[in-house]
C-alpha cells in the first residue's frame, strides 16, 4: 500500500485519529495501529522526511529529497532556521553533539531547551529550533513515540548505512524521479497536479515532464473537461469499474491538492479547522466519502473518547451529501462505514447529528 502511495502526510490533529493512520484504513480497513507504528519507526523501511509537507516515506527515496536539504543548507528555503545556524554556529554544533552522544531524546530533553527572546509567537525553545533546522538538512533524523512527539538522534541510525551510501542525484535526477513516481501514484495528472505530489514547484516541474513524455516514462493525455494537457503513466491500470467505499483523511493523496479533486470529483473541499466555528461551512474535521468512484458526501467526525463511561463513541455531528446523489443509498453505505470506522478506533459505537442535508436519512438507515 505504501508503494502504491509513495508516502504516508502526518498531521498532528487527532480530532478522529492521527492523519496518517487513515489513509492506510482508507485502503486496508481495519488493522493494528501499533503495528503499523512499530512497523513505520522501528522497521528500518520508513523514515520521516520534509516531502509532502511532513511526511514519512521508504527509506529507498532517500536520496530523492538530498536536493531538498542541500537547497536548505544553502539559505535557499526556511531562512528563519538558517539564520538561527548562521547567527549561532556553535550553540548549533553543540545540540547535534548532544544528540549525537544522547539520543534519541526530545527536544526538551535537550541540556539548553531555553525559549529565544520574543518568541512568545511560536512558543519554541532555541533547542527545538535548532534540532529542526538539524532535521531539515539531514544531519539528524526522528522517530516518533507515546503522544506523537518526535524523538531525535543522528540520521546515520535513522537511515540504513547501505541507502546513505547511495550516489546523489542531481536536483533534476531527482526531480524527474519524483515525478514518475507522483504520476505512478496518481495514474493521470497535469503537470501542477504531479508537481504537487512531492511539493515540486511548477516552474521547475513542467520542463522535467516534458522531458519524461520524451523518454517514454509519461504519455500525453486529455480528459475530458480539463482545461490543462494530462499525462498517463505508462503502468496506468483502467478497470471497468470502481468498487470502493471508505472515508478519506483530509491529507488523503485522493484529495489532498484541491484542485485536483475538483476537477476529477467536482467536489469542492476545504479544510475548516483554522476557520472560526460560526463561519464553517460543514464543520471542523471533515472526511470526503468515496463511494464506488464519486465522492458522494462529507462529514463532520470526532472520536469521543470520553462519552460512554470511558467506553468511547464516534460523533457524526455533521453529515452531508453531494448534489444529485441518492441520499437512500448513500445514508446505507455510510452508516455501515461508521460503523467500521468506529471499530477501527475502537469505540462503543456511532451517535448521528441533525446537522446536514443526510442527517435525517442516516438517522433512518440507523434505526
Amino acid at each position: 500500500m505504501v508503494g502504491r502511495l509513495g508516502l504516508l502526510q502526518l498531521d498532528s490533529v487527532q480530532a478522529v485519529c492521527r492523519s496518517h493512520y487513515l489513509p492506510v484504513y482508507s485502503r486496508l480497513g481495519v488493522y493494528d495501529r501499533d503495528h503499523l507504528d512499530a512497523w513505520l519507526w522501528r522497521s528500518g523501511e520508513m523514515f520521516e522526511t520534509w516531502s509532502h509537507e511532513a511526511s514519512i516515506a521508504p527509506v529507498d527515496l532517500e536520496p530523492l529529497f538530498r536536493w531538498l536539504k542541500a537547497r536548505a543548507r544553502a539559505g535557499r528555503t526556511w531562512a528563519g532556521l538558517a539564520a538561527l545556524a548562521e547567527n549561532r554556529a556553535e550553540y548549533v554544533d553543540a545540540v547535534l553533539a548532544e544528540v549525537r552522544d544522547h539520543g534519541p531524546l526530545t527536544a526538551g530533553k535537550l541540556s539548553d531547551p531555553r525559549p529565544r527572546d520574543g518568541s512568545w509567537w511560536d512558543g519554541r525553545s532555541d533547542g527545538k529550533r535548532a534540532v529542526d533546522w538539524l532535521f531539515r538538512i539531514g544531519e539528524v533524523g526522528s522517530r516518533r513515540i507515546g503522544n506523537f512527539e518526535r524523538t531525535y538522534e543522528t540520521f546515520d541510525r535513522v537511515v540504513p548505512a547501505e541507502v546513505l551510501a547511495r550516489p546523489t542525484p542531481t536536483e533534476a535526477d531527482a526531480q524527474r524521479d519524483l515525478l514518475d513516481i507522483a504520476a505512478r501514484c496518481h495514474g493521470i495528472g497535469t503537470a501542477v497536479d504531479l508537481a504537487d505530489y512531492f511539493r515540486i514547484s511548477p516552474r521547475d516541474a513542467r520542463p522535467l515532464v516534458a522531458e519524461l513524455v520524451d523518454a517514454g516514462r509519461l504519455v500525453p493525455a486529455t480528459v475530458e473537461g480539463w482545461r490543462d494537457p494530462a499525462f498517463l503513466h505508462p503502468e496506468a491500470v483502467r478497470p471497468r469499474a470502481v468498487k470502493a467505499r471508505a472515508l478519506l483523511s483530509p491529507f488523503d493523496p485522493v484529495v489532498w491538492f484541491r484542485p485536483r479533486a475538483e476537477r476529477l470529483f467536482d467536489f469542492h473541499y476545504r479544510i475548516e479547522i483554522y476557520v472560526p466555528e460560526p463561519d464553517r461551512q460543514y464543520g471542523y474535521y471533515v472526511l470526503p466519502f468515496l463511494l464506488g468512484d464519486r465522492l458522494v458526501g462529507r462529514v463532520d467526525v470526532k472520536a469521543d473518547r470520553k462519552a460512554n463511561g470511558g467506553a468511547g463513541r464516534l460523533l457524526a455531528r455533521g453529515v452531508f451529501a453531494e448534489d444529485g446523489v441518492d441520499r437512500e443509498q448513500v445514508a446505507g453505505e455510510l452508516s455501515a462505514e461508521l460503523d467500521r470506522l468506529a471499530l477501527f478506533l475502537d469505540l462503543d459505537g456511532v451517535d448521528v447529528g441533525r446537522r446536514g442535508n443526510l442527517a435525517a436519512a442516516l438517522r433512518s438507515a440507523r434505526r
